[in-house]
């Protein structure tokens, strides 16, 4: 088979995550949908009565409450992925390309293409193809991208290194008691979740991002703008939904490129509107965390005559010190406030 780098970016290699089963991966995947299945008729059924009500684009009630829920499973999924046990492995790899040994001689699950997988060490394998084809150390690498970003607290997760502000990680025990969270080094995956970084970073990511995306659509500024880290076509792709993807955390979200994307959608007059928006949330031993970009739909008139410039709209980010908290749908809540706030001035 080939597997190619957008298939691995997309989570459709076929790789294997943490599990190794994969008839247990089948099961949990069976047993999601179906609990979907269930839920879906009583959530379509009160978004109906509360849309008969009049509504404005605010997330509908029933999808705050139903949020809750899905949480509370969603929680019990997390805290059994965290019973895998190579989330706490404690050895030390030199490179990236040494970290391929974990999974390299395990069978894909699937031929490549054909399914969507979530899978971390998928973009442990993208790593090395960026150490391969730059000819540098992944973490150099990457480390020299955020300094271009201005993002100077965001450094590897190194257990020897001295780091200003780091944080201390927490877990609840089986008893429930909050306990510190356990030793593990994070070197084997570092395009997957081994980074620390800072509230303030992150924005400055995710506005650097959203101007990319928006710069292009600049015509007339007489080369007053400058131009986006990335071309426009470029974070236009990375935030196009690819076939077969799912998103466990954003029932009306695709998977993209690295990106869970929410595509904008209203199917009736004064009914739920659903505006286009990307985001991701993180997952590691004793934290949690999420970025959420929500581009303001720009006015045409406006942008012509230069009035505004990019980046416009709202960039949430949420990082916390603790493990298996779902933050999107509270991301998207404060984002729709700030924009809600924004066109009632």
């Amino acid at each position: 088979v080939a597997i190619t780098t957008r298939l691995l970016v997309s989570h459709l290699s076929g790789i294997r995550h943490y599990e190794k089963d994969i008839a247990k991966v089948k099961e949990e995947k069976e047993k999601a949908n179906r609990a979907f299945k269930l839920t879906k008729p009583h959530q379509d059924k009160e978004r109906k009565e509360k849309e008969g009500k009049g509504t404005d684009s605010v997330k509908p009630k029933e999808e705050c409450e139903g949020g809750v829920k899905s949480q509370n499973s969603k929680l019990g999924r997390r805290d059994k992925e965290f019973e895998q046990e190579e989330y706490y492995l404690k050895e030390k790899f030199e490179s990236v390309i040494e970290s391929l040994k974990i999974f390299k001689n395990d069978p894909l699950f699937f031929k490549p293409g054909d399914q969507f997988l979530y899978s971390t060490y998928g973009f442990t394998l993208l790593s090395a193809v960026v150490e391969r084809v730059s000819g540098q150390k992944f973490t150099d690498y990457m480390l020299k991208m955020f300094r271009d970003l201005d993002m100077l607290s965001t450094v590897l997760d190194d257990n020897e290194a001295m780091i200003y502000n780091r944080a201390r990680c927490y877990v609840y025990n089986k008893k429930g008691r909050l306990v510190n969270a356990p030793y593990v080094d994070n070197s084997y995956k570092w395009a997957g979740g081994g980074f620390l970084s800072s509230v303030g970073d992150l924005l400055k990511f995710g506005n650097a991002l959203l101007y990319s995306y928006q710069a292009g659509q600049f015509k007339s500024t007489n080369g007053r703008l400058l131009p986006g880290y990335l071309k426009p076509d470029t974070v236009a792709m990375m935030w196009t939904p690819v076939p077969k993807t799912e998103v466990s955390w954003d029932r009306d979200g695709k998977y993209a490129m690295a990106w869970a994307v929410v595509e904008k959608n209203q199917q009736c007059g004064c009914c739920r509107q659903q505006r286009h928006y990307a985001s991701h949330t993180g997952g590691a031993v004793g934290a949690s965390s999420v970025l959420l970009i929500l581009p303001e739909e720009l006015d045409s008139e406006a942008v012509d005559t230069g009035l505004v410039a990019p980046p416009r709209g709202v960039v949430v980010t949420i990082i916390c010190n603790m493990q298996s908290v779902s933050l999107n749908s509270t991301a998207l809540k404060i984002a729709r406030e700030f924009d809600k706030e924004k066109w009632a001035q």
